[in-house]
């Protein structure tokens, strides 16, 4: 199948001339005539019927014409979708976070991009650190902002952003544990608050404890770290929470930070991309002003 006879095939018959088709696309009347010439031998039939006036379409031209336009204009709203894709002020974003991240880092920085790009548009879908890297391997998303601990492999790439600290608070009824530094041993009688099993904060805490040859088994579980600051706040345990979430809640007294002898270790927010797909340029800028906006964060680790 030679495409090309198509093609011109699909301007000879919209502008019934093989003069005005050689123009469209930019040959010459000869090569147009035997394109079709050569056309009409591979199928065996006459699909133009010539006169003085021009050409038209034969009975079986015109039944060969409705797939050929149709393959035209489903190449021609391709070619658009494309040039869409490409363009940096009309694109769509698709993100995978985790609620930290989205909480700690990602809000603030789309509202700035935002103001730089109004006509690009956001689809934000919030999951666990293992959801979110799963929906990127599929391709559900065009990158993912998420918290340590992650477990990559290539093609995924890792881009650390910021650090953040956690800390261990407590509401009224455990006041009395902030009066001094505690053991992780000595709390082990009191209720933990904690996200599922399955996400990348419950897997990062299950290790913390491991590492001081404890368990963790907290007796509530909650979907959302909001939801910890919450429980903690109406005293119905105590949980550990990202330091620049719990500050207000700290500063207002409501909640109280209880201090460890055992250092939690730093955690970061991340940027996981594939690097065996290819971005649109609205993803591509976004995600170059994630990377940059972390050079000069005073925070910033590169680890």
């Amino acid at each position: 199948m030679n495409l090309d006879y198509y093609k011109t095939f699909y301007y000879v018959a919209l502008s019934k001339n093989f003069t005005k088709a050689a123009e469209l696309l930019g040959n010459n009347q000869p090569n147009v005539t035997r394109s079709m010439n050569n056309l009409e031998a591979e199928l065996g039939c006459r699909l133009f019927a010539r006169s003085n006036r021009g050409v038209s379409l034969t009975p079986i031209g015109e039944q060969l014409f409705q797939y050929v336009s149709a393959a035209m204009n489903n190449l021609e709203q391709g070619e658009e979708e494309i040039k869409k894709t490409l363009n940096i002020e009309n694109g769509l974003v698709t993100i995978g976070s985790s609620e930290t991240a989205l909480r700690l880092m990602l809000l603030e920085r789309l509202g700035s991009f935002h103001e730089e790009h109004p006509k690009i548009h956001f689809r934000i879908s919030s999951y666990s650190t293992p959801q979110t890297i799963q929906a990127l391997k599929e391709g559900k998303i065009d990158f993912a902002v998420i918290s340590t601990p992650v477990d990559i492999k290539k093609p995924l790439h890792k881009t650390p952003l910021v650090t953040f600290q956690d800390v261990l608070i407590g509401g009224s009824k455990y006041r009395e544990l902030a009066s001094k530094t505690r053991s992780l041993n000595e709390l082990m009688s009191y209720p933990f608050v904690s996200l599922p099993p399955e996400t990348g904060t419950r897997m990062f805490y299950t290790q913390y404890f491991m590492n001081q040859h404890l368990s963790f088994h907290p007796e509530i579980e909650v979907a959302a770290t909001d939801q910890i600051r919450l429980m903690v706040r109406y005293n119905l345990g105590i949980g550990f929470c990202p330091d620049d979430l719990a500050a207000d809640y700290i500063a207002r007294g409501e909640v109280c930070q209880i201090h460890l002898q055992e250092e939690i270790p730093k955690r970061q927010i991340c940027l996981v991309t594939d690097e065996s797909k290819v971005l649109s340029s609205a993803a591509q800028k976004l995600r170059d002003a994630l990377a940059a906006d972390a050079s000069y964060r005073p925070f910033f680790c590169d680890c």
